[in-house]
């Protein structure tokens, strides 16, 4: 299993080391051949270079992509996103992103009294196409008059193709149950197109309720009635929206994430979605959770499904132990804690 490993930035490199350092002890060490790169704020810095294709071409002969965090208040916001993040997304063709929002027992949430049934849901989200993808421009900048275009790109392949893995994660759970979540009354052409795919492929999964939410509407349930939720699937923009709702209910600490290639044609990449909290970086305050869901992510993806499990109960456990507390413990305590635990 080959790995490569980008701490990045602020916390990032705490809390991947202590991802690493529970993988290590769910899987056989000798299985696992990490390789760090030095991509981020600082190589930003010295050199100018984001991602330059020479590190490209090395990571896609790796496995999977372990990503801490990017982000610094010396950098203008976005340079490192669409150049690391974005650029990896779509060179590697990670169309799927998913996100699992789940509040576990022991941790505290806005939702903690509102919630009739345990919050477990899972966002996928399309992570190729949409709004991302910087079709548009400007014009006249600066004057009175300047006009600002951003348009959202949806195809019939990119939008048939999450949907479909989207329809087979929602079979795979209990609850059987899909929610397309987009705004087709205002934006109808994308929308039309988002809706006619999500019908005609929910006729290939009988098994699956099928069913459609307007996005504003969506957000509103989340906190009201999230256990109207399973699994959604929604377009790029909307489900960055979504998620980031999701980590705020489902505790910011916990948030892991994967940007998949489901074809494993290219690596996929697992990374925590909490920022790289500048603040806190270097004083082992962080919460390394987060990181170490991801690497549950990542185990899940390459087919390690038992290992996966044994992280999530790993962490389970040894959140209800401590109540949402931190109880003393410093990054790398966490990090041992979990890993004894999976090892044990």
């Amino acid at each position: 299993m080959r790995i490569a490993v980008i701490g990045g930035d602020g916390i990032g490199p705490e809390v991947i080391a202590e991802a690493i350092k529970v993988l290590r002890a769910t899987v056989a060490d000798a299985a696992i051949e990490t390789t760090s790169y030095d991509l981020g704020a600082q190589r930003y810095a010295r050199t100018g270079e984001i991602l330059p294709d020479s590190v490209l071409a090395e990571l896609a002969a790796q496995d999977a992509i372990l990503l801490g965090a990017v982000g610094d208040p010396n950098v203008p916001s976005g340079i490192l996103e669409r150049g690391l993040v974005l650029r990896l997304r779509f060179e590697f063709d990670q169309y799927v992103n998913l996100r699992p929002v789940r509040l576990f027992p022991g941790i505290s949430s806005p939702l903690t009294a509102t919630a009739a049934a345990p919050l477990d849901m899972l966002v996928v989200r399309e992570g190729t196409e949409g709004a991302y993808i910087e079709a548009g421009g400007i014009l006249r900048r600066g004057t009175p008059a300047e006009i600002a275009m951003q348009e959202s790109i949806n195809t019939a392949f990119g939008v048939g193709r999450v949907t479909r893995q989207a329809f087979a994660a929602a079979a795979a759970r209990p609850r059987r149950k899909l929610t397309l979540v987009h705004k087709t009354n205002v934006l109808a052409h994308a929308g039309d197109l988002w809706r006619r795919t999500f019908e005609a492929t929910a006729a290939d999964f009988p098994e699956v309720a099928a069913d459609y939410c307007h996005v504003d509407a969506a957000l509103a349930y989340m906190v009201t009635q999230p256990d109207l939720f399973d699994v959604i699937v929604t377009d790029n923009l909307f489900g960055d929206v979504l998620t980031a709702l999701g980590a705020a209910i489902g505790g910011i600490g916990l948030a892991a994430s994967a940007s998949i290639n489901p074809e494993r044609t290219a690596p996929s990449t697992f990374e925590p979605v909490h920022g790289s909290a500048p603040d806190i970086a270097g004083k082992q305050k962080a919460d390394p959770t987060a990181a170490i869901l991801s690497v549950a992510l990542l185990c899940d993806h390459l087919g390690m499904t038992s290992q996966a499990s044994r992280i999530e109960q790993a962490v389970a456990d040894d959140l209800l132990e401590r109540q949402g507390e931190w109880a003393g413990r410093s990054t790398a305590e966490v990090g041992d804690d979990i890993a004894e635990r999976v090892s044990g």
